[in-house]
């Protein structure tokens, strides 16, 4: 079955910056992008006090922007990317279930979220949290104000640029769980925009290494450390070979991985992470790294489910 780039569209800014990005993600891939507007036919409001649901009273205005919206977005996209193949799916349904739905024929599912504070970071949505941890499909959030040229290096005068090469996709990898399909999405990403990966395992020493009285070991620490660069090493090598054009620069740090990810994402591209599946069917389980990252970096962040 033929892959797509899907995206998001409700016409907030950051949906908008999100459609953007899956523009040049789908250009990059050399696939067709796929724009999926979930919107309900019906929109019912409850009541607490009639303790009743009733149908919600939508301006002549507001349906004519839901019909007119969508058309708009697709062709400033064909506009704005030449060759990209775009097509526009108005689905009469609630979000989540339609973006759950769509994301099955997705190469990647791409959510807009708003900044933190519009500079840094990403605001959750019920409808983007819900889709991230219940998806099959790898979903990246792109937070309002993205642009284009925020993945690419500034030229020579320090000016942003959309020429100059991209900035370094960075990984987070948890050697407890090293997932091919998390690895494979980030050296994937790097190939294709030709840049370097930057690979994060965070790990803490044992409480037990610093002996009786919390007496530091240098020795054994050095050790440890010396342990965990080469299981990193020993991880990435299959996958060095299989992307030989990928230059990967292996990091394993002290302490938890998310606040290592978020300082890296300042200087980066894109952040990868893992989510483990989880086949509970009540609660949003992102995993506490994912979260951490979702929450504070300030770049494109792709999620990617895992067993």
């Amino acid at each position: 079955m033929p892959r797509n780039v899907i995206v998001g569209l409700d016409g907030s800014p950051e949906s908008l910056a999100a459609a953007d990005w899956a523009a040049r993600e789908a250009l990059l891939r050399d696939t067709p992008l796929r724009l999926v507007h979930a919107w309900e036919r019906e929109p019912y409001v409850y009541t607490p006090l009639a303790g009743v649901s009733v149908p919600r009273v939508v301006s002549d205005a507001h349906r004519d922007w839901v019909e007119r919206m969508p058309r708009e977005a697709e062709s400033r996209l064909a506009r704005r990317h030449p060759g990209l193949r775009v097509g526009l799916d108005r689905i009469a349904e609630q979000p989540v279930p339609a973006l759950l739905a769509a994301a099955e024929d997705a190469e990647v599912l791409v959510l807009g979220s708003r900044g933190l504070n519009g500079v840094t970071g990403f605001l959750l949505g019920s409808v983007a949290l819900a889709v991230v941890a219940r998806t099959a499909r790898p979903v990246v959030l792109v937070r309002a104000g993205e642009r284009a040229e925020d993945e690419h290096l500034p030229d020579g005068a320090g000016a942003a640029s959309t020429v100059t090469p991209y900035r370094d996709v960075v990984l987070g990898l948890d050697l407890r769980n090293p997932d091919d399909t998390v690895i494979e999405f980030a050296f994937d990403a790097a190939s294709r925009r030709a840049t370097n990966l930057r690979v994060l395992h965070g790990w803490s020493l044992p409480v037990s290494s610093h002996g009786y009285g919390g007496i530091v070991d240098p020795e054994f620490d050095a050790e440890l450390a010396a342990r965990v660069r080469h299981e990193l090493s020993d991880v990435l090598r299959p996958w060095r070979k299989k992307f030989p054009g990928v230059e990967v620069n292996e990091q394993a740090v002290i302490g938890g991985a998310g606040s290592h990810l978020v300082d890296a994402s300042r200087d980066a591209a894109l952040v990868v992470v893992g989510r483990r599946t989880r086949h509970a069917q009540i609660g949003a389980h992102i995993g506490p790294v994912a979260h951490a990252v979702l929450h504070h970096a300030t770049v494109p962040v792709a999620v990617v489910p895992h067993d």
